[in-house]
């Protein structure tokens, strides 16, 4: 059961992934544009803030 829920988190992250670059290809680009400039300290703090969403998120739900 375990493993298989495993896969069906994958698929739904994997399927919310695609969508921005599926729909928006250009606009895609333009933010990992933008992403790409800034400094390691700020992705690392917005890392950090969607994990712990993510996390309370899961928590939440089990």
């Amino acid at each position: 059961m375990s493993d298989n829920l495993f896969i069906v988190a994958l698929a739904i992250a994997l399927i919310l992934e695609g969508i921005g670059p599926l729909l928006f290809p250009n606009a895609w680009q333009r933010y990992l544009k933008q992403i790409s400039v800034l400094e390691p300290s700020h992705m690392r703090r917005m890392g950090g803030v969607l994990v712990t969403i993510g996390a309370v998120c899961l928590w939440y739900l089990l």
